[in-house]
């Protein structure tokens, strides 16, 4: 095997075997820095070594037989854990091989790093940094190429992260009872984060970073089966596979966006979808009221089984945002829900709830807010309105592409073709 061949081979062990890895280490040494510069030390190892000697049998034993052995070496080393380091190198040596009966561990280990990189002393953008680079397994400068930050400003999150961990003492364990509800959003909402970044990008030339809609779901599926009895994860879960469904057709062959309603559904991935309805069906099965990530899934549900755009149900589709906005009230719910309304009322009924949302001043700024006006106003024939809203649109994005399709729509008006908006 060639060595760029062997390096290929670590970076897809690295992705896969990295999160139970710094897992497995964090419980050991009780430090998430530490842990994952044991981890990458061991990484290092296998890029010395494995060009040489071929990639293992089982890479994943290697690479952590390898990180505790340099944790045993560097705990002896270490001054400042002189009074421990009999105790804990004695543990490490009896747990550096992994096997079959362990699964039940590293599950509650991976599940127990979930809940610490998104633990709510950290702040949102530290959790979404450290949840990619410790459970994704990205490189500082694969995130930062994702989010169109500095390696360096991704860097110092991290740094900044692993800091506030320690200083807070977290604790590296799964909380239990009231305290797994009230910390279980939080994870949640940082795996979406992930994935709406993906969806749909706030920035840049690409409209979309299916990359990140694919880490968003990794983390996803694993949550799912590590919390099988937590009715949200499944709905998230759902929610996330039916909306990955639509990327291929979310852009045409030229990359510009393709809405909703104007989507080759040839194109949409029915796989994805079937895993989807899946995972409704069992966050459904589960029992309790829908949270607001089943619900979401039920309003993705609505489109993924019209197998044409007139045949979607949007007056079921309206009384789910009627539903998703008494349990999450939001601006931006009600937008949704305002296009729902125009879809299933007519546009007059959209345009009435999208100027109350307008007079709130709550969206200012938003660009979907002038998007969504500009097109209700097109279909009323109030075309000179629609077309500075369209311009107003554009004005706001920071995604070329959706600001470069207003600036068409708000053409298109003046020559009587008005396409439709992206969705």
């Amino acid at each position: 095997m060639t060595t760029p061949s062997v390096h290929r081979s670590i970076e897809a062990v690295w992705r896969i075997e990295s999160a139970r890895l710094i897992a497995g280490l964090v419980r050991m040494v009780r430090d998430v820095g530490l842990a994952e510069d044991f981890a990458q030390d061991a990484l290092l190892s296998a890029l010395e070594k494995w060009p040489e000697s071929g990639v293992p049998d089982n890479p994943g034993a290697w690479l952590m037989a390898t990180a505790k052995n340099q944790a045993i070496d560097q705990i002896r080393r270490s001054r400042r854990l002189e009074q421990k380091q009999d105790q804990v190198a004695r543990d490490l040596m009896t747990t550096v091989q992994i096997d079959a009966s362990r699964d039940d561990e590293i599950g509650d280990d991976l599940l127990s790093l979930i809940f610490t990189c998104c633990h709510p002393v950290l702040a949102t953008e530290g959790r979404v940094a450290l949840t990619l680079r410790l459970l994704g397994g990205l490189r500082t400068e694969e995130i930062a190429r994702a989010f169109l930050v500095s390696t360096s400003t991704i860097a110092q999150r991290i740094v900044r992260a692993k800091k506030t961990l320690a200083a807070a003492r977290v604790p590296f364990e799964v909380p239990s009872g009231d305290e797994l509800a009230a910390r279980l959003p939080a994870v949640l909402e940082v795996v979406y984060l992930i994935f709406n970044e993906g969806y749909a990008a706030t920035a840049g030339g690409d409209w979309m970073r299916p990359s990140l809609c694919e880490d968003a779901l990794r983390l996803g599926r694993i949550l799912a089966e590590l919390a099988p009895r937590e009715p949200e994860v499944h709905g998230l879960v759902a929610l996330m596979e039916l909306q990955a469904s639509r990327l291929h057709a979310r852009v045409g062959p030229d990359g510009r966006p393709v809405r909703l309603l104007d989507q080759d559904r040839a194109r949409w991935d029915h796989l994805l979808i079937g895993r989807g309805l899946r995972a409704l069906d069992r966050a459904r099965g589960l029992g309790g009221a829908a949270g607001i990530y089943a619900l979401q899934a039920a309003i993705a549900a609505c489109h993924a089984r019209a197998v044409r755009p007139e045949l979607t149900d949007w007056l079921r589709i309206t009384a789910l945002y009627d539903a998703l906005s008494q349990l999450m009230p939001s601006p931006v719910v009600d937008l949704n829900r305002a296009v729902a309304l125009g879809m299933a009322y007519g546009p007059a009924a959209g345009l009435e709830l999208v100027d109350a949302i307008a007079e709130t001043s709550a969206l200012d700024g938003y660009h979907l807010l002038a998007s969504v006006r500009g097109d209700l106003l097109a279909k009323l024939g109030r075309l000179e309105e629609a077309h500075a809203e369209f311009l107003r649109a554009a004005s706001m994005t920071q995604n070329m592409r959706v600001r470069a399709l207003l600036q068409e729509r708000a053409a298109a008006i003046t020559v009587g073709a008005c396409p439709r908006s992206p969705s």
